[in-house]
């Protein structure tokens, strides 16, 4: 299972990530293909002096983070999204995209209460929502129902 999501990011989302959500889906059995696992390359850019070294040596990383995540949803069975915040993350919308496109089945889930629909009618972005529904996925509000939809994606 790929875990796309924005909450590697923060260190509040870096907690609810591995303390809700891996440690959720590690229980119910799943290996995963996370993202965010601990990336030495990454923590030594990111400590690095603001200026044009780093930034060269995020460019050259970005391109190996990309490929690196492709691969990860390439190899995976399952899809599963966080789509809270005000509007879905831009790269979290591209991995759904991408899965949708490869014939991998999504889960989307927002605990998020705010309003981020283009109309009345949806929970998140149509886009994202019909990438969602139509590969067979869906969009649960609560975490306690994450094993449900996962194994409705079987």
């Amino acid at each position: 299972m790929y875990l796309a999501g924005p909450l590697g990011f923060s260190e509040a989302g870096r907690a609810f990530h591995q303390q809700e959500i891996v440690a959720r889906l590690e229980r119910l059995g799943h290996v995963l293909h996370d993202p965010w696992e601990e990336d030495e390359e990454i923590a030594r850019i990111a400590a690095m002096p603001y200026g044009a070294q780093k930034r060269a040596a995020w460019q050259a990383a970005n391109l190996k983070i990309g490929r690196k995540n492709q691969d990860l949803i390439d190899g995976c069975d399952v899809v599963f999204a966080v789509l809270d915040g005000v509007d879905v993350d831009s790269g979290t919308a591209a991995e759904i995209g991408y899965a949708f496109a490869r014939q991998k089945p999504i889960v989307g889930y927002r605990g998020d209460f705010r309003l981020s629909a283009d109309n009345e009618g949806g929970i998140v972005n149509l886009q994202v929502e019909y990438f969602i529904r139509a590969s067979g996925g869906t969009i649960i509000r609560e975490l306690s129902e994450l094993d449900r939809a996962i194994a409705a994606c079987a």
